[in-house]
């Protein structure tokens, strides 16, 4: 049968078009639907089956949790037929309402990471913190030039950048928790850093103009990244051309206790999923290769991932 023919059966029902309404703005959990939707589990549970049976949607699993968005290859036609409908009812009350809910469960994500990040700041040197080991961070310090502008995103306290701000020529650092921008800042002048400078801002949306810096460096950041290639293409956004990008992150992993005790949003990734980030946002030498494995329980191994802008 025409495709756009099932589409259409697939959206007179008032619920499953609500949720695509939602997943077509942001990928979202069960538990997440619900609290926007005010319905049980069930019966989103099975809409959400009867749109990934229709090629609609997609699931993907981190850990005990399922997360659902809209397929990204529809051919064009299934899309402009989404669009639409979704459009003509974009009036509706419990629509707006939906949306309202939307933001305010999104709202809830940034909060849990900002308070994490806020608690802990001024003591992550001497807290554990996932795939922050000293040789993991020395092979990625091996691979820097000095005298080069450096963007630092989710910066933290900007240990690595207050290493490289000794030699390099500006290194911007860039993280989205207020209370680590203040320590990091006084950190910066206490050192005596003029060329260490500290921005609030999101990794997803860089506050640096377009090819502005020679480096990009994302340690340890793009597992709370919510759309971590938004925060890969936004790091070739801001590079020069040959300009690099470094990406130290975890191993995919399944310690599920992560997201509470550090915040994270995902839990690792494949050497396979970092090299499509890169090879997706259009860096090309891209490597990704395990640098470093935790000797204690859970054992995080921590993968570099670099490349290169043309």
């Amino acid at each position: 049968m025409n495709a756009s023919w099932d589409t259409l059966k697939i959206l007179s029902d008032p619920t499953r078009l609500r949720i695509l309404a939602l997943l077509m703005r942001e990928e979202l959990s069960v538990a997440e639907l619900q609290e926007i939707l005010g319905m049980g589990q069930s019966r989103i549970s099975s809409q959400l089956a009867l749109l990934r049976q229709a090629s609609l949607v997609v699931d993907r699993r981190d850990g005990k949790k399922a997360f659902y968005s809209l397929r990204t290859d529809l051919p064009q036609r299934q899309v402009a037929l989404l669009k639409a409908a979704v459009d003509s009812v974009a009036g509706v009350d419990i629509l707006a309402e939906d949306a309202r809910h939307l933001e305010r469960v999104l709202a809830k994500r940034r909060r849990v990471s900002e308070q994490y990040f806020n608690l802990i700041a001024g003591r992550l040197g001497r807290n554990h913190c996932p795939g922050r080991s000293w040789e993991a961070i020395g092979r990625l310090a091996l691979r820097l030039v000095p005298n080069i502008d450096v963007a630092d995103l989710g910066a933290g306290e900007g240990l690595i950048s207050q290493l490289l701000a000794r030699n390099a020529k500006q290194v911007w650092c860039i993280d989205n928790s207020p209370r680590m921008v203040e320590v990091g800042t006084e950190l910066a002048r206490k050192n005596d850093l003029a060329n260490l400078t500290y921005r609030l801002g999101d990794i997803e949306q860089v506050p640096l103009p377009d090819a502005s810096v020679d480096l990009a460096i994302l340690s340890q950041a793009l597992h709370h990244a919510r759309h971590p290639q938004r925060a890969v293409d936004e790091a070739y956004r801001i590079l020069r051309p040959g300009g690099q990008l470094l990406v130290l992150d975890l191993a995919e992993h399944s310690f599920e206790k992560a997201r509470d005790l550090y915040a994270d949003l995902w839990l690792g990734f494949k050497e396979s999923t970092l090299d499509a980030f890169l090879k997706k946002a259009k860096f090309v030498k891209v490597e990704v290769t395990p640098v470093a494995r935790e000797s204690v329980e859970p054992h995080f191994q921590t993968l570099l991932a670099s490349g290169t802008k043309a």
